[in-house]
């Protein structure tokens, strides 16, 4: 899925990425709104992974999704 179609739809991609990603909170979500770069920041900041890891990881959820 193209992150344009993430962003227009993200309330209800939302609670997919919070399954996806449990250590995610909704105020992280609110946040990243949608936002590929905003989501990556937060993914790296909760999970301590690299900014190259955290792109595979959102690039993955976004081909799922």
């Amino acid at each position: 899925m193209n992150w344009d179609v993430i962003e227009g739809n993200w309330k209800q991609v939302k609670g997919k990425a919070q399954e996806h990603w449990g250590k995610l909170t909704d105020d992280d979500l609110d946040v990243a709104a949608g936002n590929r770069e905003q989501l990556v920041g937060k993914v790296q900041e909760r999970y301590g992974v690299a900014k190259d890891e955290a792109e595979r990881q959102v690039d993955e959820f976004a081909a799922r999704h």
